[in-house]
């Protein structure tokens, strides 16, 4: 079994590390003939892309995606496709001071105890790099979802306690923290500049919208859409918490507030189920919305402890995100895609061998 590996009928395996040579996904199932837009795919990994703007990670890729199989004269073959980005700005002797530390907030102590042995540059396949390939699997899923009139979008929500009331998405593809609101975005930018010079990180709240997904898409008990979606974006690092529509907000409503009720033939009448209704969509729009921490490298001097047990105070160095929100909005939109499209295939073998 590959632990990475996700789907089922559309199978995305991702590879590489943050300072290795590149990284890149393998995606199988893809259905054949289908016409695929690079350039669409490398637009999200810009919007992905460090170095950027102040408000993300200096480090400078240019994330320019190689098609390596897959495609034939533009159109998928029904081969598994396989791209790669190759990093272009890795700095790994940078990292020769945490050979012998286990960071806060990271997973060097867990992986260290699971596997004998820690790829200290950059977390090695924990690091955020890693999410270069899922945005372009993402993307593959984004376009064939759009042929059927399927559209999924991911914006920041929440940051440092300040929300965006208003969701423009048009301009949250245009903003550089992902925001979809203007107002709330300069002071969402003012949040992070305050951590920035205090050394410090800040969190968030992501959200991602599909809309146009038809009714009848997961399966019931352990593939159901929801658990599918929550696996997804419980898998990027950084989210700390996921619910669908009014989530946990429903833990405080009685059942008659919380049902959304039917106007209209099949419409609802709210979507405080957010879109999903015992695990199977109910044909109103999917919104997840996901709790991202701040980011666990920080300037600050912190207590880390020492291969031997003892322990040190000591600031990181370094290129890393003030806030993971504008970056993961992006991730999150593609696993999103990613769950819908392979619970689309798998109804459509059901109907086919039916």
């Amino acid at each position: 079994m590959s632990y990475d590996t996700f789907g089922t009928l559309f199978r995305v395996t991702t590879f590489g590390e943050s300072h290795g040579v590149a990284v890149g996904v393998v995606i199988d199932g893809m259905p054949s003939g289908f016409e695929l837009d690079i350039e669409a795919v490398q637009r999200d990994l810009n919007r992905r892309r460090p170095g950027t703007s102040r408000y993300v990670s200096a480090r400078e890729e240019s994330d320019r995606v190689e098609v390596l199989s897959g495609l034939f004269e533009g159109r998928t073959t029904g081969a598994p496709v396989a791209m790669m980005v190759r990093n272009e700005s890795a700095r790994p002797e940078n990292y020769d001071e945490l050979k012998e530390l286990f960071r806060p907030g990271h997973a060097d102590y867990g992986v260290q105890a699971r596997y004998g042995v820690r790829d200290h540059r950059g977390g090695g396949r924990l690091s955020g790099r890693e999410t270069v390939a899922r945005v372009a699997a993402g993307a593959v899923a984004k376009q064939f979802l759009e042929s059927l009139g399927v559209e999924v979008s991911g914006f920041v929500r929440r940051i440092g306690g300040v929300r965006a009331e208003s969701v423009d998405l048009a301009y949250a593809r245009k903003s550089e923290i992902q925001c979809p609101d203007p107002e709330a975005e300069a002071r969402m930018i003012e949040a992070i500049e305050s951590a920035v010079a205090e050394r410090d990180s800040i969190g968030g709240l992501v959200e991602v919208w599909a809309t146009g997904v038809p009714a009848g898409l997961g399966d019931p008990v352990f593939m159901k859409l929801d658990a599918q979606i929550a696996w997804g974006c419980m898998s990027i690092g950084g989210v700390k918490g996921v619910e669908i529509g009014d989530g946990f907000a429903l833990a405080d409503m009685r059942g008659s507030e919380a049902n959304d009720q039917f106007k209209d033939g099949f419409e609802l009448d709210t979507n405080r189920c957010g879109g999903i209704v015992g695990g199977i969509s109910a044909g109103a729009p999917i919104v997840v919305r996901l709790a991202v921490k701040p980011t666990s490298s920080i300037g600050k001097p912190q207590r880390m402890a020492r291969t031997d047990g003892s322990v040190v105070e000591h600031a990181l160095e370094g290129r890393h995100d003030p806030c993971l929100c504008p970056r993961i909005a992006v991730v999150a939109e593609a696993m999103v895609a990613i769950v819908l499209l392979d619970a689309w295939l798998r109804r459509s073998s059901v109907v086919k061998n039916s």
